[in-house]
């Protein structure tokens, strides 16, 4: 029995939408990997802008799956993600444009 659900519920959505929300997680998995080498490579905790744009990327896809299947806390977990992850790359972009600013 438990069979037969596992294969309708693979039939009923195309591939594509598997590839989104596999991606999603892959990516967004990534970024864990990303954090770890930078902060080996500087011998201390470090969070490249990489990492927010994995975050970012990543989460959108998973969003973006997760409201195509319609799982309330799946949506739920993924939706506050990617408005933070924007701004933090927004905070960093106004950060590297401050200096030239004021010259």
């Amino acid at each position: 029995m438990l069979e037969h659900v596992i294969e309708q519920a693979g039939a009923a959505t195309p591939w594509y939408w598997h590839a989104v929300g596999y991606g999603g997680q892959i990516v967004f998995g990534s970024r864990f990997y990303v954090q770890w080498l930078a902060s080996e490579k500087y011998k201390r905790s470090v969070v490249p802008v990489l990492f927010w744009w994995l975050s970012l990327v990543g989460g959108v896809l998973s969003l973006a799956y997760a409201i195509y299947i319609q799982e309330g806390p799946f949506i739920m977990a993924n939706i506050g993600g990617p408005p933070i992850y924007a701004r933090n790359l927004w905070l960093i972009h106004k950060a590297r444009r401050a200096p030239s600013d004021l010259a």
